[in-house]
């Protein structure tokens, strides 16, 4: 019987796109029917290269990635490709975080499976949407942000709750109003309700982010407001700003006193 935390390491090697989504879904259909067992003992080591990507988006500075007119049908193209790569390295930071962190609770694997799973199905939906616009995933560049936060909260799966879906993923909290306006503006409605499914998930993503990060304060006797405070400042976390989507950040787990410091 294959292991999980080693199945998605190898999934996370997986350079080629499609093998990686299907990976995924494989693992995740292995779970659910008892054909897949969990070590939470092991600590993993691996020389493989990760995370495997395609050739292509060539990644280059975040100030650097296209911006074009949302008038345009290329402009569209832009915007949407760029939610895409987010998705597709989404993927990687679930099966990073599955791997990477030993001696936690089965739960914590099991979350983390199903946020993998369910970015993997973002990133199908937009990159097949992309192709009715007569282009693809890759075909326009992409920044590495996430990723590098990730590579930087690698020691410590307390860090990496705290920076990754705490903060990564909840700025997109934030950006998907705006985003997914502007592509309904622009009549792409098909693209609006992607956006509307990629929300009500994301919130569950940054949820399981928020409950791992308070249980593992209450594990190790810390409070969780200066934790994370400390840990922004310790890691160089991107300041947040405003505007906020207090409505989804809400529903994502985080308590009135972090919205209090959040406004401040």
């Amino acid at each position: 019987m294959k292991e999980l935390r080693q199945s998605a390491l190898q999934c996370l090697a997986e350079s080629k796109v499609s093998e990686k989504t299907t990976g995924v879904a494989a693992l995740q259909q292995a779970w659910q029917t008892g054909k897949i067992c969990l070590d939470t003992n092991t600590n993993l080591s691996s020389d493989l290269l990760i995370p495997g990507r395609p050739a292509k988006p060539e990644l280059v500075s975040p100030l650097q990635v296209e911006k074009r007119s949302m008038r345009t049908a290329e402009g569209r193209a832009a915007l949407i490709h760029a939610i895409t790569h987010i998705e597709f390295n989404a993927i990687n930071l679930a099966l990073d975080a599955i791997w990477r962190f030993a001696d936690m609770p089965e739960t914590y694997y099991s979350d983390w499976l199903k946020v993998a799973y369910e970015e993997a199905y973002h990133f199908s939906l937009l990159n097949d949407h992309l192709q009715t616009l007569d282009c693809q995933y890759g075909d326009f560049t992409g920044h590495n942000s996430l990723w590098e936060m990730v590579d930087k909260t690698k020691h410590d799966v307390l860090a990496r709750m705290a920076l990754v879906p705490r903060t990564m993923e909840a700025r997109g909290l934030d950006a998907h109003l705006p985003l997914r306006n502007k592509l309904a503006q622009a009549g792409d409605l098909d693209a609006a309700k992607i956006m509307d499914i990629i929300l009500r998930d994301e919130i569950g993503h940054v949820a399981i982010g928020n409950h791992w990060f308070n249980w593992l304060c209450a594990e190790r006797n810390l409070e969780p407001i200066s934790t994370f405070e400390s840990l922004c400042k310790q890691y160089n976390a991107p300041k947040l700003r405003a505007p906020f989507n207090l409505e989804a950040r809400r529903r994502a787990g985080f308590s009135e006193d972090e919205i209090i410091v959040l406004l401040a």
